[in-house]
């Protein structure tokens, strides 16, 4: 279903309560990314993506993390973004709601230190999928040079989730670039990413 949509959590839940299937493990993988200057990106499609990436990734979380409590077991991944770790020019919103997704994943992973259900996020770095087709750029010299295939990307976050970890960056460069951003100021960073994403 279309997931853009205000009422899709509730009609999702509601369906899969309905067919009376368990869920044990919701990964909410479903989101996009938009490319390009922050004021000529119609609002429109910002709204869609802060709805998709951010309000129904919250509400699925809520509505199934319940159940997986009552059950005494569960595991959810969140899938965030290197970007959530620096401000991101030409990706401002996107990187900052993948920013959101780290912060609450961690935080909710805390909450649950107690019980049997666990949360882990997966920041992954350029991957090979359809993400920068829908955002509409065309491939920088960084991100050929780096992009990860989605079967080993996908590998390493289901293993960390099914290991109860809080969250992982796959591949050994993006832990270093994600990690080295704390170390400068953030006007340095958008500096930075803002050339990484826009260098052919």
């Amino acid at each position: 279903m279309d997931l853009s949509t205000e009422d899709a959590p509730q009609n999702l839940y509601d369906r899969v309560k309905s067919s009376g299937k368990t869920v044990d493990i919701l990964i909410n993988n479903a989101g996009f990314g938009l490319y390009g200057e922050f004021i000529d990106i119609p609002w429109e499609r910002e709204r869609e993506l802060i709805q998709t990436d951010i309000i129904t990734l919250v509400h699925l979380t809520k509505l199934f993390i319940k159940d997986m409590l009552a059950r005494k077991y569960g595991r959810v991944l969140q899938v965030s973004s290197i970007g959530a770790y620096q401000p991101s020019p030409t990706y401002g919103v996107y990187s900052a709601a993948k920013s959101f997704v780290l912060y609450f994943g961690e935080a909710i992973n805390y909450e649950l230190r107690k019980s049997n259900v666990r949360c882990t996020v997966i920041s992954p770095g350029v991957t090979a999928t359809e993400f920068l087709k829908v955002a509409g750029q065309k491939p920088s010299l960084y991100q050929r040079l780096t992009m990860m295939q989605s079967p080993a990307v996908t590998r390493i976050g289901i293993d960390k989730m099914l290991q109860g970890r809080s969250s992982v960056i796959p591949g050994f460069l993006n832990s270093v670039l994600a990690l080295s951003t704390r170390l400068i100021p953030y006007q340095m960073s958008a500096m930075f990413a803002y050339r990484f994403m826009t260098i052919s």
